[in-house]
């Protein structure tokens, strides 16, 4: 194909309708619907048509969530079309059938590019119009076929990009990262890893050999358009299992859920125990309304079915691209020259661009403490574990295995827990998570609860940051003192006791709210007046770039983002059922928009922490029965 025409094919199967996005709203808005709903409804259904933009709106008119300024989030996906894609489709039918549904079933073939971010509704057009600009500078850069190895591993099987065009298609994503947070104002992250496509992900290990047996079917040096993909999903059901419906369902009570054949439904697992055999608690994708309906009248469906496309940029083949000597320089269409060596410069200095628009920004992850022992074996746990000495002896693998010294005795622990050797395990985990995100971290706070200042140890620990970072242990940031049982203010550790225990504390620190202030059972009013004093002066005194993690209790989810989010206090009857469904290690995730003076709540930035229960066990009681 000549030059010419390679660029004109491009252009043409690149180009926008020529709808643009303040036409659809001026159209929206036309029709009655508020500015707000209408972003809404565009960003839902990916900027398409005004008439199917209204059609969500009127789908969703007794949606309860329709008014929330919830956004979206969006990932970058490099998705193979063509012969190779059709492949690829075999090889997912195939594996299904042999060997069960995997991790990569929920899916469609891709590599991920920039993983998932939020962005505002009213700025979505601008991440159209950073694909747009990116896709075209990188045209005439990007390789014509992708040299690729399959990779195999007892619960991993894939195809690993090799380095030479892994680091063109790096330079890519890091550069449309760049430009979305740059224009809309967003904080996006390339991948900058590995790059692969996956086949299988998290099946049986003796369905290994079978799996490699199918995927050297596939050649992936077949015909293929590579497609950059800009994706959309809900943000609020990222964990939820995905139903779809069979047949129709028509109510018979006015608590449960309408259905059409084909119907999406939200399902969430761990909400279920209180629901009748054969049914479900679900939302619906197409209405967002919430309701029972009978599960066999579902199936499952995948992940990525309730996803919504809005851009994408194909990358069409052209001769002469990449010559065959790759130490010679690369000529572009349009007769510059573009030097592989200069690859690594390129990646280096787009990453650093990145980093200048996305690092500056302050945000704010307030975590929920870990598991702690009395809630796992109840009010009487010191006294299973106290010898008749009034020795510490620990009794179930659960219990920590030692406790630290304290000045006042042991006896203070029963309103001062410690954490459980799984809320130890669990505020490790997350803060591995946190190192594996590259999350930069730059000030620790907790309250003086010790299974705070525990939870808060670990989380460092994971991170590495144990002997960087000391811990500011802010008095003003424990519970509600109306919940404490023994209506008084426990008595907790002293800075020298953490210290001699080996907890990094910040000896310096001077709290915002004295311990001396907080007041047994004091009254919701006084309690909100509390959380707001002390978020406001925190975020006050820390103005460098990073996270600034508070460790606190199920309650300073909702009492320390609303403040700084400039929402008013929930009534206490509602604070109190929502604080109840808070697990440990809930968290919840603010970053700061500085040009408009204001901050947003997003996605953590680490995913949720669920297991299950494990009770206890005798073996005399019921192995030996007869």
């Amino acid at each position: 194909m000549a030059v010419a025409e390679t660029q004109l094919y491009s252009k043409v199967l690149n180009k926008v309708k020529n709808r643009s996005t303040c036409s659809l709203l001026e159209s929206l808005l036309s029709m009655g619907f508020p500015a707000h709903t209408a972003q809404k409804a565009l960003a839902a259904t990916g900027h398409k048509t005004a008439e199917e933009a209204s059609k969500w709106l009127h789908s969703h008119c007794n949606d309860p969530s329709l008014d929330d300024p919830i956004p979206q989030e969006y990932a970058l996906y490099l998705c193979p079309t063509g012969p190779l894609h059709d492949k690829l489709q075999e090889f997912w039918k195939e594996s299904k059938n042999q060997c069960a549904r995997n991790k990569a079933h929920e899916i469609f073939p891709h590599v991920t590019l920039c993983d998932f971010f939020t962005c505002e509704d009213r700025k979505v057009e601008f991440l159209h119009e950073a694909l747009k600009k990116v896709g075209e500078r990188f045209l005439n850069m990007f390789p014509p076929a992708i040299s690729v190895s399959l990779h195999s591993s007892p619960s991993y099987l894939g195809f690993f990009i090799n380095d030479a065009h892994a680091n063109v298609i790096k330079e890519f994503a890091v550069a449309f990262a760049t430009e979305a947070s740059i224009l809309a104002d967003c904080r996006v992250k390339p991948c900058t890893k590995q790059l692969h496509l996956t086949l299988a992900h998290k099946f049986y290990p003796h369905h290994l050999k079978t799996l490699e047996q199918l995927a050297k079917s596939i050649n992936p040096g077949q015909s293929c358009l590579w497609t950059a993909a800009l994706y959309s999903r809900d943000m609020r059901f990222v964990n939820y299992q995905i139903l779809r419906a069979l047949f129709q369902y028509k109510p018979q009570n006015i608590d449960e859920l309408m259905l059409n054949t084909g119907d999406l439904i939200y399902v969430d697992r761990s909400q279920q125990s209180d629901v009748s055999d054969g049914w479900v608690i679900g939302t619906s994708h197409r209405t967002g309304c919430r309701g029972f309906l009978p599960e066999n009248y579902t199936e499952k469906a995948n992940e990525s079915d309730t996803w919504v496309k809005h851009r994408e940029y194909t990358f069409t083949p052209a001769s002469g691209l990449l010559p065959k000597n790759e130490n010679e320089p690369r000529r572009k269409l349009n007769g510059e020259i573009c030097n592989p060596i200069m690859t690594k410069n390129v990646t280096q200095t787009l990453a650093f661009q990145l980093s200048q628009t996305v690092a500056l920004r302050r945000s704010l992850l307030v975590m929920r403490h870990g598991e702690r022992v009395d809630h796992v074996f109840g009010k009487s746990w010191i006294q299973q574990c106290l010898t008749a000495d009034g020795k510490y002896h620990r009794t179930d693998l659960n219990f920590p295995a030692s406790l630290p010294k304290r000045r006042d005795g042991i006896k203070h622990y029963e309103y001062d827990p410690p954490l459980s050797c799984c809320g130890v395990f669990q505020s490790r985990l997350v803060g591995e998570a946190l190192l594996e995100k590259q999350e930069t971290v730059s000030h620790v706070y907790c309250s003086p609860a010790l299974r705070c200042i525990q939870t808060t140890q670990h989380v460092l620990e994971g991170l590495k940051l144990e002997q960087k970072i000391k811990i500011r242990v802010e008095p003003g940031l424990f519970e509600w003192t109306k919940w404490e049982a023994n209506k008084i203010i426990p008595s907790f550790m002293a800075v020298t006791e953490l210290t001699e225990a080996t907890y990094n504390i910040d000896p310096s620190y001077r709290c915002t709210f004295p311990l001396s202030s907080l007041v047994p059972s004091e009254s919701y009013e006084e309690y909100v007046s509390r959380c707001s004093a002390v978020i406001k002066q925190i975020v006050s005194d820390c103005t460098s770039n990073g996270i600034i993690l508070i460790v606190g209790h199920g309650s300073s989810l909702d009492s320390f983002t609303r403040p700084l989010l400039g929402l008013p206090a929930r009534d206490s009857n509602d604070f109190a059922s929502l604080v109840r469904k808070i697990p440990s290690l809930g968290m919840c995730f603010c970053e700061e928009l500085k040009e408009e003076n204001r901050w947003q709540m997003i996605n953590p930035p680490v995913k949720t922490l669920t297991h299950g229960s494990n009770a206890a066990f005798n073996w005399r009681n019921g192995i030996l029965d007869s």
